[in-house]
Order: structure tokens, then sequence, then C-alpha cells
């Protein structure tokens, strides 16, 4: 595999190619990534002046079979710019190694072991809602493979909730391509709605937009909700 370095309405010199070929050390990112296909430097520079201390950007972009990592920097001259931009692809390389050490190392738990593991899981009763202790206590317990459930309810396990700003599909789908899932949830910036976007085939992508619907009135219908899949 060889570096492929071109320059965005400026010209490459000679020794700015050399000194990508000293940057990146190819051995260094075969061995955090052993499936890399192609990595490509690209050079850009900012004719404004008013940007002279970023007027030099750099941009690298890593594909693999694996997702498609980018890391960019703008500084003064185009040396500093790649600097910083080989610091972030290898802070960024690392993080993705590190995740795929941890999930090939980590031990899967069985379905019986995760109120062991997850403390204060709740218990459903028959109709869906909270079971209350006096329920729990005298309801009976049954093996259905190997998760014990209470009643007919099955338990949940996890519950998270997080923080995220808007973002537009272009973001979400860097989002999800930078931590490796196959879809992403995020709040759309121009319709400041929830929505996913997921990987289909190849190189194609979907989104899934969810809006709300003031004629709907039953939340539990089998209308309600969706699913990924098309």
């Amino acid at each position: 595999m060889d570096i492929v370095v071109k320059g965005r309405k400026t010209e490459v010199p000679e020794r700015f190619r050399k000194h990508v070929a000293e940057k990146l050390k190819l051995e260094k990112i075969q061995r955090l990534d052993a499936k890399v296909i192609s990595l490509d430097v690209e050079v850009s520079k900012e004719p404004n002046p008013r940007q002279a201390d970023r007027c030099d950007r750099v941009e690298i972009t890593l594909r693999s079979r694996g997702p498609v990592i980018r890391a960019e920097a703008a500084a003064s001259d185009p040396y500093a710019a790649l600097d910083l931009a080989a610091e972030k692809l290898d802070a960024r390389l690392r993080k993705q190694h590190d995740k795929r050490f941890s999930r090939r190392g980590a031990r899967r738990i069985s379905a019986a072991e995760v109120p062991h593991h997850v403390p204060g899981a709740a218990t459903l009763n028959g109709n869906g809602d909270v079971a209350s202790q006096e329920q729990q206590a005298g309801v009976p317990t049954k093996k259905i493979g190997s998760l014990e459930v209470q009643g007919e309810g099955p338990l949940v396990v996890r519950e998270k909730t997080h923080v995220a700003a808007p973002m537009t599909l272009d973001q979400a789908l860097y989002e999800m391509e930078l931590v490796g899932h196959d879809f992403y949830l995020f709040v759309d910036s121009e319709t400041k709605e929830p929505s996913v976007v997921y990987r289909r085939h190849a190189y194609d992508y979907g989104v899934i937009h969810l809006s709300t619907d003031t004629m709907v009135t039953d939340a539990r219908s089998p209308e309600a909700g969706g699913a990924l899949g098309g």
C-alpha cells in the first residue's frame, strides 16, 4: 500500500511528500489496523489573508474494511498541519484498535447472569407495568431457556439517556463511521426531530426520520414506532 499525496488548488513539493512518508509510518498504521486499503493525504491552501495562522490545511483519509477514519488540521504551514492531523489519526486508530481488542477479550455473559451484573433491573408484570414488591414476591418464576422471568413480562436490564447537540446528516454519517457502529441515533439540525442513519449494503446508507403525529392516539398500536429495514 502506498500513500497518495495530492494538492487541492496548490502545488505539493517533493520535500513535503517525503515528510509525509516519514511522518505516517505504514508499519505502525498496519499494526493498529491490519485491514488498511488506502491512505490519502490532501493539502489545500486558504487564500484569505485574515486566516494566515490557519491558511494550510491537511486532511488524512484512511480507508479499510472497517469504518473510514479521517483526521484534518489547519496551521500556518503544511508541515505543522500535517503533524497535528497525524496526531489525531494516531489517536483515532488507537481508539478503534482498543475497542476491537476489548470486544474480543470481554467475556460474554448469559441472560441468566444479567440480574447479577445489572443491579436494580426492573421486573415487569403481565400488563407491561413495573411490578410492585408484593407482586414480585407473589408471582412465580419460570425459566425460558437460560433466562429466569417472573410472570409474563420481560426484564428491562438497561436504560440510557444521552445529551446530544443537533447535527446534519453528513455529520451523523461521519460520527457513525468514526465509532464503527451499524447505526447512529441523532437529532436532525433542520427538523429538530430524532433520526437514525444506518448501514445497508456495501457503502450504501439509509436514514429514518421520526416525527410526531397528533392524530395518533394509541401509542401502543402496531403502527407506532419504526424498524430498520429496506
